[in-house]
């Protein structure tokens, strides 16, 4: 028996990897690559079988941030040509549903731009999801920016599932990403949502040069957060931000990263998010070995992958949709 497959049994006993074992998991010689991620497919089999969980996002306000990001293309300090408008009416909001709920698509994501939400914006997120709820059954998750604790409690009877906030990076890398909010601001929206009964989505953008320590280190602050979504980015470099021209990923290394977070998260719904197209390339569906979901069209600012590109792609590896009807099962489930 191989060391990594040993690793992953040692895990689906319930045994934590060590910060070496971690390591050596970012650092796997590329002919072990194949090894490893049958390991880590191992223990995705074990929680998720070979269901892979579909998510589409709204881009529900663009721009108009006035927080300093080095990575996003709306922030205050981006020179990026994007389109800039405020939070769309609730007829835009329910035809993204309707796309998403005819493309059998389970989680709608609603994502806005900023700091965080004015009470009016949320009076809009919350009149919307209503209707979609009543509509479409879909899962609905929410992405406004810091949250205030009343206002996570109106999203929750709205009918929000779940809460989006990124950790983005490890805590000790966060200075170098931005100074217009702390770390801790935006683990305590995470907490503000877990308390206001939201299941907490919490993940991080990996390729801005930071280092392999830190990258462990988000994988534990995540699994100490109890973040029951992990998205795993890949910075997409955009023109005109403070990144621009950083490009220090690999598909390979890529793969790694999805490796070590179902490792060290091994019950949690690990997401392929942002980049996974420009940064995994070829070897996006290797990916899946590891994740057991993806973000299926077009992200915030940048394109993503034909959404029948998407599906072919999944039935080429005999994986299967969670279909909307067992995405309610399991909602149904922890009521």
């Amino acid at each position: 028996m191989n060391e990594w497959t040993e690793l992953a049994n040692r895990v689906l006993k319930g045994e934590e990897v060590t910060d070496a074992e971690a390591l050596s998991i970012l650092e796997c010689p590329e002919d072990e690559m194949l090894v490893l991620m049958h390991a880590a497919f191992q223990i995705r089999k074990r929680h998720y079988g070979k269901k892979v969980k579909l998510n589409m996002i709204m881009n529900a306000k663009s721009g108009l941030c006035p927080e300093n990001c080095g990575y996003c293309s709306q922030s205050a300090i981006s020179e990026a040509p994007i389109s800039a408008y405020r939070m769309v009416n609730k007829e835009t909001l329910l035809e993204g549903a309707k796309r998403a709920h005819d493309l059998n698509i389970g989680t709608y994501c609603i994502v806005a731009s900023g700091r965080g939400p004015s009470n009016k914006e949320v009076d809009q997120v919350v009149d919307a999801v209503k209707e979609i709820k009543d509509t479409y059954g879909l899962k609905v998750c929410a992405c406004l920016g810091l949250l205030k604790p009343d206002q996570a409690t109106r999203l929750k009877e709205a009918g929000v599932d779940r809460y989006n906030h990124n950790i983005n990076t490890s805590a000790s890398n966060h200075s170098n990403i931005t100074t217009s909010h702390t770390y801790d601001d935006r683990v305590n929206t995470v907490e503000a949502a877990k308390n206001a009964g939201m299941s907490p989505c919490s993940g991080v953008i990996v390729g801005m040069k930071e280092t392999k320590q830190d990258v462990v280190a988000m994988a534990r602050s995540l699994n100490a957060l109890d973040a029951d979504s992990i998205p795993v980015n890949f910075l997409h470099a955009i023109d005109g931000t403070p990144l621009e021209g950083v490009n220090e990923l690999t598909p390979l290394y890529c793969l790694k990263v999805l490796a070590l977070f179902r490792f060290i998260n091994p019950t949690k719904e690990i997401r392929i998010s942002g980049g996974r197209e420009v940064n995994l390339r070829s070897l996006q569906p290797l990916g899946l070995y590891a994740a057991n979901s993806i973000f299926v069209g077009d992200y915030l600012t940048t394109a993503g992958q034909e959404e029948t590109e998407d599906h072919k792609m999944l039935v080429d590896l005999g994986f299967e949709v969670e279909t909307v009807e067992e995405m309610r099962e399991s909602l149904a489930g922890k009521d």
